[in-house]
């Protein structure tokens, strides 16, 4: 009778019975987690989601840069399908508006009975895990006087699909989708003042700092003083990250709604760092996703292959709203669910810095089409060449103190057009395979499959100029010289054919 009902009846009669949603979502973070392996932190309230929830051990994003990814993470949808693919897209003169058949998932909720809010899950700090309106100027504002979390798509979009910053407002009974937005890896970077009042607050907070001696970098990075205090940084950004998680998860129990809530643990992608954030390997586009809630296995991990764009739809399946036909995302807790066979990732124009990148992840094998080897990896781009890191690393060539794989990986003038690697025998992929007759099926059978995912999900072509110059329209004349000089730099290599 109950089900005859709910098939009779506006969704949100029964909306009271429906579980919360709640999603942390974190800026430029990898696995680094004690579930994941990582044994230089302990970040215990991470891991008790897993042990009392599942985790995916592959787990990738569909673009490995914030806007990007977070246009697909919030409809479901490759952001190649919907032309959000290029990185701060969209905020000149020229707008992106998505397919009409295309709604937010906020929107989905909300027309589902559910109260959507997107903030920092806490009523007294925000999403740095600080009182609101700790900082000055620009990021008072963020911290402050707008306690909204952090959206960053490149389309154009109804701010209603958000009710509040939290989920204290909402009516009696009125389950919500929450989205708790930190800044992750963000944490440690800024002015050397900004990085000195980080390791500081470390100490006040948590005791002690990381010990940079201790910490493990991947085969290609310079085990040189900057790189190696700056991954002690970063994962001391993620011990606060967990810390805050622990006391989202201790309000939820206080309040009584640990039990009937949903949570998804994820990020926005990898660390960010050379060939880290923006770039397609394992470092730029895995990500940690845990999930628990009610009727959720305790304790199970799974190696399946899952996109980022799997989220929506889960969650929309777990509150009952169903997954719109148009979804590309898939339920991948569905009793029915069929696993992936292969994972997508796209990397297309970062801030002023034109790129094209295709990723294809299979069982064993990763591959990536770069559809500009004439250029080097590490192309000119303000926002990467401003960390100290890369500075750093871009010293040390000058200095020919590099290794010689480190030169050959970030450091060649060009880059092979495809790159293949076996995930399992070659965690940072170091070696391309590409070139290796005996893999010569392999690559041609990837190839073919790339192709294919490309043409099912309308990979669009170049970027016009038109949209260029207008996405660039807001940083010309206004005293950058680096970014305006990288334009020109574009320009003249896009002439040129490469």
């Amino acid at each position: 009778m109950r089900a005859l009902l709910c098939l009779l009846l506006p969704l949100t009669v029964f909306a009271a019975d429906r579980p919360n949603v709640l999603w942390f979502v974190v800026d430029d973070m990898s696995a680094n987690f004690g579930c994941y392996g990582e044994q230089t932190i302990a970040t215990p309230n991470v891991d008790r989601l897993a042990k009392e929830g599942v985790r995916f051990s592959r787990a990738y994003v569909t673009a490995p840069v914030c806007s990007p990814c977070r246009s697909a993470l919030i409809t479901g949808m490759y952001q190649t399908t919907i032309g959000a693919q290029h990185h701060r897209s969209g905020r000149g003169e020229l707008k992106i508006h998505l397919p009409a058949e295309i709604t937010p998932t906020p929107k989905l909720f909300q027309q589902g009975g559910y109260f959507t809010c997107i903030g920092s899950g806490l009523p007294d700090l925000d999403f740095r895990g600080l009182p609101f309106g700790a900082a000055k100027g620009k990021k008072a504002k963020a911290s402050g006087a707008n306690r909204l979390g952090k959206t960053d798509y490149n389309f154009e979009w109804d701010a209603s699909i958000y009710d509040s910053h939290d989920w204290s407002g909402r009516k009696a009974g009125q389950p919500f989708f929450m989205q708790v937005q930190l800044h992750g890896g963000k944490l440690r970077e800024g002015s050397d003042a900004a990085r000195v009042q980080f390791r500081e607050r470390i100490v006040r907070e948590l005791g002690a700092g990381t010990d940079p001696n201790k910490v493990t970098l991947p085969p290609y990075y310079p085990r040189d003083p900057v790189l190696l205090q700056d991954w002690a940084d970063y994962l001391d950004s993620a011990r606060l990250t967990d810390m805050h998680v622990g006391r989202v998860l201790a309000r939820l129990e206080k309040e009584g709604l640990l039990a009937n809530t949903l949570i998804v643990f994820m990020t926005d992608h990898g660390i960010s760092h050379a060939r880290g954030k923006q770039f397609l390997y394992e470092e730029g586009a895995h990500i940690p996703l845990v999930i628990r809630g009610p009727g959720i296995p305790a304790g199970v991990v799974r190696p399946d292959l899952v996109e980022q764009i799997d989220l929506a739809a889960l969650s929309l399946a777990a509150a009952g709203l169903g997954v719109p036909a148009w979804m590309q995302g898939k339920d991948i807790l569905a009793p029915n669910y069929a696993k992936r066979e292969e994972a997508f990732s796209a990397r297309d124009r970062c801030d002023e810095t034109t790129e094209k990148i295709r990723s294809l992840r299979t069982d064993k094998f990763i591959y990536i089409l770069n559809f500009h080897p004439e250029r080097p990896l590490l192309q000119p781009c303000a926002y990467k060449d401003g960390k100290q890191i890369v500075q750093q690393l871009r010293e040390l060539h000058a200095a020919g103190k590099l290794s010689e794989l480190t030169e050959k990986l970030l450091f060649s003038p060009t880059r092979p057009r495809e790159e293949l690697y076996e995930l399992a025998a070659d965690r940072w992929q170091v070696r391309n395979l590409a070139e290796d007759p005996a893999y010569a099926a392999v690559l041609a059978e990837h190839r073919q499959r790339l192709d294919a995912k490309m043409i099912a999900t309308k990979d669009p072509g170049p970027e016009s100029m038109a949209m260029y110059d207008s996405d660039m329209k807001p940083y010309v004349g206004k005293g950058n010289p680096e970014v305006e000089r990288n334009i020109a730099q574009m320009k003249r290599w896009a002439a040129e054919g490469k």
